[in-house]
C-alpha cells in the first residue's frame, strides 16, 4: 500500500525554548541540527523535532495526555535508566502494554509538563 503522507516533524512550542531545547539536548544527547534566533530543530532518525517560542502558549502543559510522541529504542529499560537518571520525571516505568509481550513502553515529562514515550520499535506485522 502507498501512503501519501508521512509524518516527517513535530513542533514543540514553549514559553522558555532555550529550556526545553537543552533538556532535550540531553534525552537525544546530541547538539542540534540546526538554530536559529529562538529555534532549534533536531533530526531524529527520518523525521524531526522543531523548538521555539509561541506566543499562546505559557507556563507547563495542563493537558499532557492529549499528545504524546514515542522515540524508538531496541532497549527500552537501559535508555529509561539514563533518562532516569538525569533527574527527568517519570510518569510510567517500564511496562508491556495490553498483550504484547515484545513490546515495552516507558513514559516521561519533559520540563514543560509535555509527555513523551521511549518504546521497543513498532513493527507493522505485530
Amino acid at each position: 500500500m502507498k501512503y501519501m503522507l508521512n509524518l516527517s516533524s513535530l513542533l514543540l512550542f514553549s514559553e522558555n525554548a532555550k529550556a526545553l531545547s537543552d533538556f532535550y539536548g540531553k534525552i537525544l544527547q546530541k547538539q542540534p541540527e540546526w538554530a536559529q534566533g529562538d529555534w532549534t530543530g533536531y533530526q531524529i532518525g527520518s523525521g524531526s523535532i522543531a523548538i521555539g517560542p509561541h506566543d499562546k502558549v505559557h507556563g507547563k502543559n495542563s493537558n499532557p495526555d492529549r499528545i504524546i510522541f514515542n522515540l524508538d529504542t531496541d532497549n527500552v529499560q537501559e535508555e529509561f535508566n539514563r533518562i532516569k537518571e538525569l533527574g527527568v520525571e517519570v510518569i510510567a516505568e517500564p511496562y508491556h502494554p495490553g498483550e504484547e509481550p515484545e513490546m515495552w513502553i516507558a513514559t516521561f515529562a519533559d520540563v514543560d509538563g509535555n509527555y513523551f514515550q521511549i518504546t521497543t520499535p513498532w513493527k507493522a506485522d505485530q
